[in-house]
């Protein structure tokens, strides 16, 4: 209910309607209020006058020089209402109570109290009449259910008796028989709309500490881990192995960081009313949240940190408004400081590229997955000579390398390395468990082979032309050194790989090793121009 100053009004007309986008009203509280379409709004003259079941406005207020009054109640839906309280950050008195739900049986009632007392204490004259539109349903609702229902759900052994008398105690109507009963449910109890709410009211007059106590009957079914579920504890106990130590980061963060690290950045998805701009846009990626973590432990002197995160990024393909963004679980580590600290025996050993590769290639071997890693210049928030693009089977899955140098000084922290990993993009590449395989009885053989090569050439394309040349008994390639300098000549470098061959159903000879030999040097031959050293 809201009181107008009659004198104040324009027109002679009170109507409710939607707001129109660019209008504006100053409530009760002295604050301007934007109005958009979805907000309903009481105008006279077709100027708003107050947020409906929200607030009133400050030009009609009650004053101490008031002498009409109008009085105005409603039944406003309780949905719109909370969205318009919701979104302007506006909770009154009237607007908690029509979010919960208001009798509206008793609205006229309250009208008319209202009234009388305004006229008892102030001397006031009440106008005849009442000024009314629109129509409510005040009919009795009609609920249905059974007395075996009601007993099987509470577990006690009720009479049809005992129902009459607990809804003759709450005022509701009541026909039919203990087989099927109807009951009907005035208006004022507009909570009361399925059977399991007359359970609760039949179980609260009864008395809840008269219920029986007893244990659920029904036969419990066996636990099962999700496949998500697996292959989390799966990556959880790889990077702990690796000696990585879990942390959480926030979902929240900046514009800017949110898409900083992502190799494809969508629409970002933003808070309302964020409480700071720092926690306000949901993540597109993980890293940029363990770099804060990084730089965190190294203003603290802890230099040597080794972290990894199992979370969700959230890309958003719709209307950030209107859809939710689709959530991608992900896994992420940092590295930086040393791997091994000098002694005076060893020499510092500190974290590089390899060592962060390594970790990620734990984690495929565990997995059971192949991956393959390519130099990649896309994401400026990395080092575009120490950065790869890591795919399964053609799939894109994530990347690692070392943060860009700049970027490393923008969060403050010293040289550090990362990687960011979809797991629901892995999910989907894993395979069925592999059955037993026999441990073949037969020797493998291994063969190393230098290859000098143009120094663009990566290790990737290296790899390609040895799988290329088909050979069927190549178990394992294994890159064992890299080596530059003057003494090979200008833009050139040295590449040694060892090749492993194996059969697993006869012992190979050297004839066929050579075979074998021949084959890969000429593919290297044909696709790198390499020579054989």
């Amino acid at each position: 209910m809201h009181a107008f100053d009659l004198d104040t009004f324009e027109g002679d007309r009170i109507v409710v309607r939607e707001a129109r986008a660019g209008e504006s009203l100053v409530t009760l509280d002295g604050e301007e209020r934007q109005l958009e379409a979805s907000d309903l709004v009481i105008a006279v003259a077709d100027q708003p006058v107050a947020l409906a079941g929200v607030m009133g406005g400050q030009a009609t207020e009650i004053s101490d020089k008031s002498s009409r009054i109008v009085l105005e109640a409603a039944v406003f839906d309780g949905k719109s209402i909370r969205k318009t309280s919701s979104r302007l950050g506006l909770r009154s008195e009237s607007s908690s109570r029509f979010e919960k739900g208001i009798n509206a049986a008793t609205v006229n009632e309250a009208l008319d109290a209202a009234a009388s007392m305004i006229a008892d204490l102030a001397g006031a004259t009440v106008r005849a009449g009442i000024v009314q539109a629109g129509q409510l349903d005040m009919a009795d609702k009609q609920v249905s259910t059974s007395l075996a229902d009601v007993n099987r759900v509470l577990g006690t052994d009720l009479t049809y008796a005992d129902v009459e008398d607990v809804f003759r105690r709450l005022g509701f109507g009541l026909s039919g028989s203990a087989e099927t009963f109807t009951v009907s449910v005035p208006a004022r109890r507009w909570d009361i709309s399925i059977p399991a709410d007359l359970y609760e009211e039949i179980a609260r007059i009864y008395g809840y500490d008269r219920l029986p106590i007893s244990l659920p009957q029904d036969a419990g079914t066996a636990g099962e881990l999700t496949a998500t579920q697996k292959l989390r504890r799966k990556v959880r106990t790889a990077a702990e192995g690796a000696g990585l130590t879990e942390i959480i980061t926030y979902a929240l963060t900046t514009p800017e960081k949110a898409v900083e690290f992502s190799l494809n950045p969508s629409k970002q998805t933003e808070l309302m009313w964020p409480m700071t701009v720092e926690r306000s846009v949901l993540r597109q990626n993980m890293v940029s949240g363990m770099l804060d973590a990084v730089s965190y432990n190294a203003a603290r002197k802890n230099k040597n940190a080794a972290l990894y995160e199992i979370g969700k990024v959230f890309e958003q393909t719709g209307n950030p408004k209107e859809d939710l963004p689709h959530e991608i679980n992900s896994f992420a580590f940092a590295l930086t400081g040393l791997v091994q600290e000098k002694d005076f025996q060893t020499k510092a050993v500190p974290v590089d590229f390899f060592y962060a590769k390594g970790v990620a290639e734990a984690l495929f071997d565990r997995l059971g997955l192949e991956a393959d890693y390519r130099a990649t210049d896309q994401l400026p928030s990395m080092h575009p000579g120490r950065t790869a693009l890591i795919s399964v089977n053609g799939q894109p899955i994530g990347f690692v390398g070392q943060v860009h140098p700049a970027t490393a000084k923008a969060y403050d922290i010293p040289e550090t390395y990362v990687a960011e990993l979809s797991l629901s993009a892995i999910e989907e590449q894993l395979q069925p468990a592999q059955p037993f395989a026999e441990i073949t009885k037969f020797p493998a053989v291994t063969r190393d082979v230098a290859l000098l090569l143009k120094a663009e050439i990566t290790h990737q394309e290296v790899l390609d032309a040895i799988q290329a040349a088909g050979v069927k008994r190549l178990t394992d390639i294994k890159l064992f050194d890299i080596f530059s300098g003057d003494k090979l000549g200008v833009g050139l470098k040295s590449m040694a790989y060892s090749l492993t061959f194996q059969n697993p159903e006869a012992s190979l000879t050297d004839e066929e090793v050579a075979k074998y030999m021949k084959k890969i040097q000429q593919s290297l031959t044909e696709k790198l121009g390499a020579e054989v050293r």
